[in-house]
């Protein structure tokens, strides 16, 4: 569990147009000795002053004493490179198709960004560590499908390693890559990696920070709350359909196996983990049985 600083300590951080501060105790009350797992997509995260946002917020919560896991996606910034190097992916169902060449970048660029996440947290006073392929792997795989090459699903995560960082007031930062019995290194989505993580230490919740507001209904307004089966008939009904589909379905699978709630929601909103975790209305949309 985190150490703890006082009340007036965190004012000093406190951003504008967030809760009221004075609030906040019964939320980390209410978090106390729980895991909350934070999976950031690399869609939002490509923009400078959110990823700012987004850090100010990870350390705030850190100086509160919750226990956090970070996941981070790198979409745009693999694409990004692959297109430097005139290499073009191809997309089964969303997940890009992944060679031996193409594993090497995706690995490369991830790690890249995991410890720019790391340095930027230790820079406002937050202990951090990375965990990836090259450093404290804690996820191994099994190969997704042959036809998507070096894409991997979890099938084991090493949760004592997640455990004893935060014993150390560290905060996990992980990359969503595995090792695969061949010992080669595997690219995994990065909301299912998150959901795997979630599920192994049965999280009281898992956020997952997109670039939409949450699940909207066939009116196209925003859902506050939903159960499973309720999210499953929304994808039955193509109301959700596309990119959304494997999201919704990592969520039910998280609920469905150990995570108390799951919620989506706007990362490009300023400090929408703080609205999520410090007010009773919350954040986009929750997940919850």
């Amino acid at each position: 569990m985190p150490e703890k600083i006082s009340l007036e300590e965190i004012k000093k951080l406190w951003p504008k147009d967030v809760p009221n501060i004075n609030n906040v105790q019964k939320y980390v009350s209410k978090y106390k000795n729980e895991k909350i797992v934070i999976k950031y997509g690399g869609n939002v995260l490509i923009d400078r002053n959110v990823f700012n946002n987004f850090i100010l917020d990870i350390n705030i919560l850190n100086k509160l004493g919750l226990s956090l896991i970070i996941v981070h996606g790198g979409g745009p910034r693999i694409k990004r490179e692959l297109d430097k190097k005139k290499i073009d992916s191809k997309f089964i169902n969303g997940l890009r198709v992944t060679d031996k060449n193409i594993v090497k970048i995706v690995e490369e660029v991830l790690i890249d960004f995991n410890n720019d996440i790391v340095e930027n947290l230790k820079k406002l006073g937050s202990k951090a560590v990375s965990f990836h392929t090259q450093k404290n792997n804690i996820i191994n795989v099994v190969p997704e499908r042959e036809e998507l090459g070096f894409v991997g699903n979890p099938n084991k995560i090493n949760s004592q390693m997640i455990d004893d960082a935060i014993n150390k007031n560290e905060i996990p930062i992980v990359a969503p890559l595995g090792i695969g019995a061949d010992k080669l290194t595997y690219n995994i989505n990065g909301d299912t990696a998150a959901s795997a993580i979630a599920k192994k230490l049965k999280s009281r919740r898992l956020l997952l920070m997109t670039n939409v507001e949450g699940v909207y209904d066939d009116q196209k307004k925003l859902i506050s709350e939903i159960k499973p089966l309720d999210l499953e008939n929304l994808i039955k009904w193509k109301v959700v359909q596309g990119g959304m589909i494997p999201k919704i379905q990592n969520c039910v699978d998280a609920v469905k196996n150990g995570v108390r709630g799951v919620v989506i929601l706007d990362g490009r909103k300023p400090h929408s983990i703080l609205h999520e975790i410090f007010s009773d209305q919350g954040s986009g949309t929750l997940i919850r049985k």
